[in-house]
């Protein structure tokens, strides 16, 4: 029986074979560019599935959560320190004056009537001679205790004008730079009934009358206890 098959053709698989060839050698040149284009990408850190490459200065650590973006944590950022409302500004205080400042040697202002601008000496033979008195049913009024030298030297002009002579004014007033009222220590009381008690038992405290023409003016002359020593007729101004 006689073969009608037509003969193959050493071509056809020739032609095959190289197609098969083909196909695989563009396949290992891909999957060889896959692989080098995913080594470059790795190696320059374009790959989109990666995560970015980081600092380990200022990392968190592990387990803990990041603090911040990616994109900031490479960088420290900076502390922000707090801000607090502007204060209430307040009136500046004056600073005192270095400048010293005299001293006023002005005598505080007293009444003639208290005994309050006395000597201590006969302020407090005053008191007890006062409650002594009082006690027997007198009282002791104060007219004229401590005078300013103006108040004095005013009384003496009057004298002069009254008396006509300087001499003559100063038995009664004499100058403020010899009068014991105007240094405290003398006193002019009232009534007549307080002169002459005053006049009988104030040695019996120290306090005694000074002149005969003014049964009114007493002084600390003697100590308590102690006999007053006798009156002058008058009060005379001492030469200048």
């Amino acid at each position: 029986m006689r073969n009608d098959l037509p003969p193959r053709r050493p071509g056809g698989v020739r032609t095959r074979l190289l197609s098969v060839i083909g196909v695989v050698g563009v396949g290992a040149v891909v999957g060889s560019l896959l692989l080098w284009h995913a080594q470059v990408g790795d190696f320059l850190g374009l790959a989109a599935d990666k995560e970015p490459v980081v600092s380990t200065v200022s990392a968190p650590a592990v387990g803990a959560p990041p603090a911040t973006t990616p994109s900031t944590l490479a960088t420290e950022t900076p502390t922000r320190r707090p801000t607090y409302p502007p204060s209430t500004p307040t009136t500046p205080t004056r600073t005192p004056s270095t400048t010293p400042t005299k001293k006023s040697t002005t005598r505080p202002v007293v009444r003639e009537e208290s005994i309050s601008g006395l000597s201590p000496k006969l302020k407090a033979r005053l008191k007890k001679a006062m409650a002594a008195a009082k006690a027997d049913g007198i009282t002791i009024s104060i007219t004229s205790a401590r005078r300013s030298a103006t108040k004095q030297q005013r009384l003496l002009n009057a004298a002069i004008k009254k008396y006509g002579s300087y001499k003559l004014a100063t038995r009664w007033v004499l100058p403020p730079k010899y009068s014991a009222h105007v240094q405290g220590k003398a006193v002019d009381i009232g009534p007549a009934a307080a002169m002459t008690w005053l006049n009988k038992n104030g040695w019996r405290y120290g306090v005694c009358r000074r002149y005969d023409n003014e049964p009114w003016h007493f002084e600390a002359l003697t100590a308590p206890g102690t006999k007053c020593p006798p009156r002058e007729p008058h009060a005379v101004a001492k030469a200048d």
